[in-house]
């Protein structure tokens, strides 16, 4: 919920508090979300999605609010749904330098390169 009174004019952005502190436990994490009829009815968005809190953090978990409509502000006040929290178990990974890695299907494909094919982007 929102501790504040704020407008976000089109495309403003804003650091929003949540008044709220957790104490997770470790191998959890909260992963702070938008909410979806905020962003269907009006387009606010949260920019760094999803934001993520870690079981180390004490502070407030504040919400970096996007208004992503182009013609209508949107205000916000004290006691409002903001945003929403997920809180989930996290696996730690244990890293090891390696000179080579193993291959895979995909290989070094990057962004787009997996679930269609050239043919499909052009209509045939």
């Amino acid at each position: 919920m929102s501790t504040e009174s704020l407008r976000l004019e089109p495309g403003q952005r804003a650091l929003v508090g949540t008044g709220v502190r957790i104490a997770l436990p470790d191998g959890y994490a909260a992963f702070i979300v938008p909410r979806s009829g905020l962003a269907t009815k009006h387009g606010i968005t949260i920019v760094n999605s999803p934001g993520t809190v870690d079981a180390g953090y004490r502070g407030e978990i504040k919400v970096t609010l996007l208004n992503t409509d182009t013609a209508q502000a949107f205000d916000i006040a004290p006691g409002d749904r903001i945003a929403q929290m997920i809180v989930m178990p996290v696996t730690r990974a244990h890293f090891i330098p390696v000179d080579e890695l193993p291959e895979s299907v995909r290989g070094q494909g990057g962004f787009g390169s997996t679930g269609y094919s050239n043919d499909d982007r052009i209509g045939r």
